[in-house]
């Protein structure tokens, strides 16, 4: 925990325009302690509002240990707001605990941004049209609000229909729950979430900053990607299973738009676009190829400028379901990248 020292020196005051008291009393908003004063963040006029760094943010916060693009604060229909950390380095946190999927926030909610706390302050009066007219949209629900730089992982257990055709149920369903919980584990422990079960696969999304990929993101998901295979042959060598339990992989990184697709009663924040189909197209194709990794062109671009030690994947030209184009892919196997990560941490 740093010293109240360098968090006083850390902490600027936040580009945020004066508000009327009235607009306080009836909107929500977040108050900002300084050595001057509160500072009030009205949360009015839109229905998502980011925090950051960097100066395309809604609410600037110049403190050192904030990320350039750190958090979104969202508003479904209902009222109902939501914070989602957008893969900060040093986290987001509500009420003393980080946050590593979207969480409702409530009124008096202390949120901490690195070092910037804040209170987050909703009136419970409201009526629907003030909600209306605070959030300024007509269907939320139906629109993305954020395009960021991300990675998507996509997770899939071979053989999965053949497995339970063979496969005691009882035994099926706790195999499954050990897999389900301890790869969300290590997806979590590497700065991301499972974003979505999806029968026998799992999405996860890492996001990145305005400036790029940096080069411990590129190592942790890989180091995510081992580990998840490393669970998996583990898991497989203690149930009566007819054949050993694998896994493939796929790996994009790209732009896509992240939101809320879901529900005022059922939200349901996740990333949509190309980058995201890719991943999953990615991972299909590791069947055709025979490989266990099948990654984009971008994400091997990143792996690439890590140093001298290169990835020993191989180039391969690929026909993916619902794209015109051949698409350029490089793959290979989880021996590849186990010694790829273990050249690393020689080097380090």
């Amino acid at each position: 925990m740093l010293s109240n020292e360098i968090s006083n020196q850390s902490l600027v005051e936040p580009v945020v325009a004066s508000v009327p008291v009235v607009t306080l009393r009836s909107n929500p908003y977040l108050v900002l302690p300084t050595d001057t004063g509160n500072r009030y963040l009205p949360l009015v006029g839109s229905n998502c509002w980011t925090v950051g760094r960097g100066d395309d943010n809604n609410f600037v916060l110049p403190d050192r240990w904030i990320s350039r693009n750190h958090a979104m604060l969202q508003c479904t229909e209902t009222g109902d707001f939501y914070l989602i950390d957008l893969g900060s380095r040093n986290g987001s946190f509500v009420n003393g605990r980080r946050v590593s999927i979207p969480v409702t926030l409530r009124n008096g909610d202390r949120v901490m941004f690195g070092q910037t706390e804040m209170q987050f302050h909703c009136p419970s009066n409201k009526t629907d049209a003030d909600i209306h007219q605070h959030t300024n949209y007509e269907t939320q629900t139906s629109t993305l609000h954020v395009r960021r730089l991300m990675t998507v992982m996509v997770i899939d257990i071979r053989d999965f229909t053949v497995l339970t055709r063979q496969l005691d149920e009882k035994i099926l369903s706790a195999l499954i729950g050990t897999w389900f919980r301890e790869a969300g584990n290590i997806i979590r422990k590497s700065g991301s979430w499972v974003d979505k079960y999806i029968g026998d696969a799992v999405m996860a999304i890492w996001f990145h900053g305005s400036q790029g990929v940096g080069d411990d993101e590129v190592l942790n998901i890989l180091q995510a990607v081992s580990d998840l295979h490393t669970m998996t042959v583990s898991l497989s060598k203690q149930y009566p299973l007819p054949f050993s339990l694998r896994i493939g992989a796929g790996i994009n990184t790209g732009y896509a738009m992240v939101g809320n697709t879901g529900s005022g009663d059922r939200p349901d924040y996740t990333a949509i676009g190309d980058t995201v189909n890719a991943a999953f197209r990615l991972e299909s194709v590791t069947k055709q190829i025979g490989l266990d990794i099948a990654m984009g062109e971008e994400t091997y671009n990143c792996i690439s400028q890590l140093g001298n030690n290169k990835i020993s994947f191989k180039q391969h030209t690929v026909n993916l379901k619902g794209y015109d184009e051949p698409t350029i892919t490089y793959a290979g196997t989880y021996g590849d990248l186990d010694n790829f990560l273990a050249g690393r941490t020689v080097r380090q």
